[in-house]
């Protein structure tokens, strides 16, 4: 099963919790004395009872309307069977294993921003932004588990574990965020070219594939289109220099590296058969399944100086997402391009 899901699970939960108690909040030591402020609200000194039960029964609520919403809204249109395991190691060339690694590190990240402006210390917010993560990742692995279509996925796990710790180890290392995980997604142009089965008895095309497989409006080609995404490590360039006010360039920006793929038809190969019964099947020379390496600059808009909160709101409610720029790709094929611009 995709990440996807929880990644919707997580928007909402950024959305809610960024209008209610949960702000981008740093630990006491998060930031060089030189950074500005870059985040709206202060944690609180000692742990405050209220906060912690306006965090504790938002969250709770966010978790349990979603997880209900996603069996409801998903799974139950689908056949269930006992709980079982299915190992989709190498499925949609690893984006999806990226998708889990990004979504598990986004849960922690801003479960670990409110449970700071609840006045937990350091260490117990820490720990308890990991178990949210986790916990929200293995909420999904187990109704895959119940899913006839998928199964509870150990390497998703493993993966959802490095997300988890790639926050961890920052946090542990640095007390703050200084390599962010983000995410975009520039949807290809499909061909509408006829393709035949595999007795040329049928023709469709790839783009009525890729509407079938991957949906039609903006949005679920944003979250369900593994030939669109790309999942990013965005590091803030100045947060690692010790004087960040004279490291020569702006604070707010990031180098990022991408990981995608592309000619992505089916999870283990472009090999495909219709609701119908009509099978089709790629030629691997003409549709090569590749993978996608890029380099390109960021943003980390928590470092954008402003004194607006609602600004500040909108920026870190924003800064999962990979800001539009130019980018260098190699891939697989041996190929080296330049994209003017990538969304």
């Amino acid at each position: 099963m995709s990440w996807r899901l929880p990644l919707i699970a997580g928007v909402i939960l950024i959305l809610l919790c960024k209008h209610s108690a949960f702000a981008q909040l740093p630990s006491a030591n998060a930031h060089p004395p030189e950074l500005p402020p870059v985040l709206s609200l202060e944690p609180a000194d000692t742990f405050h009872k209220s906060r912690f039960l306006i965090a504790a029964s938002t969250g709770a609520t966010i978790y349990g309307v979603a997880s209900l919403g996603l069996w409801k809204a998903w799974y139950e249109d689908y056949e269930l069977m006992g709980f079982h395991t299915f190992n989709d190691w190498g499925e949609w060339r690893f984006v999806d294993k990226a998708g889990h690694l990004f979504s598990a590190y986004m849960e922690c990240n801003y479960a670990h921003q409110g449970a700071r402006w609840t006045g937990m210390s350091t260490s117990a917010a820490r720990w308890t932004a990991v178990g949210i993560g986790l916990g929200i990742q293995t909420t999904i692995e187990v109704m895959d588990g119940y899913s006839a279509n998928w199964g509870f996925s150990w390497s998703d796990m493993a993966f959802n574990g490095l997300g988890a710790g790639a926050f961890l180890a920052q946090d542990l290392a640095w007390a703050e965020q200084r390599i962010l995980l983000k995410v975009s997604g520039t949807r290809p142009d499909y061909p509408a070219d006829p393709i035949w089965d595999v007795s040329r008895s049928q023709m469709s095309s790839l783009l009525e594939r890729a509407r079938q497989l991957y949906g039609t409006s903006p949005i679920e080609a944003f979250v369900k289109d593994y030939n669109a995404m790309t999942i990013w490590a965005s590091a803030n360039v100045c947060s690692f220099s010790s004087k960040a006010r004279s490291c020569g360039i702006p604070l707010w920006l990031n180098i990022a590296v991408g990981y995608g793929a592309g000619n992505l038809y089916g999870g283990f190969g472009n090999q495909w058969t219709t609701e119908e019964g009509t099978t089709f099947s790629l030629d691997q020379r003409t549709y090569p399944r590749y993978t996608q390496f890029y380099l390109s600059p960021d943003i980390d808009l928590r470092r954008i100086p402003t004194r607006k909160r609602w600004v500040k709101l909108a920026l870190g409610v924003l800064n999962w997402i990979k800001i539009p720029a130019p980018g260098l790709e190699y891939n697989t094929m041996g190929q080296v391009r330049w994209h003017w611009l990538m969304w």
